[in-house]
């Protein structure tokens, strides 16, 4: 086996505008610093992000529909690779069917069971876009090897699918050094100053878009005086959002920034960082909260919540917990400050580098696999 592998990633999109697109996006450069040759096959990729990888443009068809995109993206990826002979092809989209595959999010077929019979029976058998995703994620389950960003995505493909083998759960990573409590005193009074709080606020932090989904409303509606909340991402129920503001009567303790590149600005404004989601893959904003040094509060059931302790590095949100009780118990400085060392620590142990190293691992032993047919 090389020690230098030739690898195709594939993606739609090679930029920073997602959480998906960053952990793909951070590990594919580390593997590139260290000599593995990659070739990324996307819709679009940002040229400042490529450095020395390869770049395939792939046709972008079918765009007014996301599941014919994604039968398109998968066929066109295979018409692209026949022949191309690399140690490995590892997607991160569904249902391209290469050695292996990453799993961001819960199963489509998971997601069906939340509807009612009659709607299930709807949705599963006479609606087309459920039967392409179906027939997508099926493909994707039959992949050889699988990771999974999270425990919560592994038990969700063991319990819809019955797969346990050659499935490897390696959950994103946060760059250490650009998100550090040192990085974070020193832009806090103009960061604050930016998004218009005063030194003496208390502002909690939410970023993501969803905001159904990632559990906004509750957030909101648990906000009390004295608390300040910086909403950072796109969501397309941000009138029902804003008119919940109102409704409460929040006009000036909410501010709806919209989506930054200025990420880390934010988290130097936050003193608390929350995402109360409803089901969440993982939770990227929490991870790099934590490295900045910041206390976190997020629901039990996300995938990041496997890496917290309750009280002692984070706090975990159950289903019937009182959010605003929680919130409050984080007005006192000294628990904020207990709780943020604690984040950090458990951070320094998930730099992107070891997200890095995980995959050079598992790809050594997919090849191994590829070329004796043993584990």
């Amino acid at each position: 086996m090389p020690d230098a592998l030739r690898i195709a990633i594939l993606v739609k999109s090679f930029t920073l505008t997602g959480g998906m697109e960053r952990y793909v996006v951070e590990t594919c450069r580390r593997l590139a610093a260290r000599g593995h040759r990659l070739d990324i096959y996307a819709r679009e990729a940002d040229p400042e992000l490529l450095g020395e990888m390869g770049f395939y443009r792939v046709p972008t068809r079918f765009s007014f529909s996301s599941v014919l995109a994604a039968v398109s993206f998968a066929r066109e990826t295979a018409r692209m690779l026949h022949g191309q002979g690399y140690d490995l092809v590892h997607s991160h989209e569904k249902g391209c069917g290469q050695d292996l595959e990453t799993i961001h999010c819960f199963s489509y077929k998971g997601g069906l069971g939340k509807y009612s019979f009659l709607r299930r029976i709807d949705q599963k058998y006479l609606s087309l876009r459920s039967f392409l995703y179906l027939r997508l994620e099926q493909k994707q389950m039959k992949t050889p090897w699988l990771i999974a960003v999270s425990g919560v995505i592994g038990e969700d493909i063991q319990k819809h699918y019955g797969r346990v083998a050659k499935v490897a759960v390696i959950p994103p990573g946060v760059d250490l050094e650009a998100f550090h409590p040192e990085s974070l005193a020193a832009n806090r009074d103009a960061a604050r100053q930016a998004e218009g709080f005063s030194p003496d606020d208390l502002v909690v932090l939410f970023v993501g878009s969803e905001f159904r989904r990632k559990g906004l409303a509750r957030l909101i509606m648990a906000m009390s005086p004295g608390l300040r909340l910086l909403v950072v991402g796109r969501g397309d129920d941000l009138a029902y959002h804003r008119q919940l503001v109102r409704q409460c009567g929040l006009e000036q303790q909410v501010r709806f920034a919209g989506l930054t590149s200025e990420v880390f600005s934010c988290y130097a404004a936050a003193d608390v960082v929350v995402l109360p989601s409803r089901s969440e893959a993982f939770g990227m904003s929490i991870l790099e909260g934590m490295a900045c040094g910041l206390p976190v509060v997020v629901s039990a059931n996300s995938g990041v919540a496997s890496l917290i302790r309750h009280g002692e590095n984070g706090c975990l949100l159950q289903e019937g917990d009182d959010l605003s009780a929680l919130l409050k118990q984080l007005l006192s400085q000294a628990e904020r400050q207990r709780l943020g060392q604690g984040a950090r620590v458990l951070a320094e142990d998930h730099s992107w580098d070891r997200v890095a190293d995980a995959h050079e691992e598992l790809y050594r032993r997919v090849v191994s696999w590829r070329e004796t047919g043993l584990n």
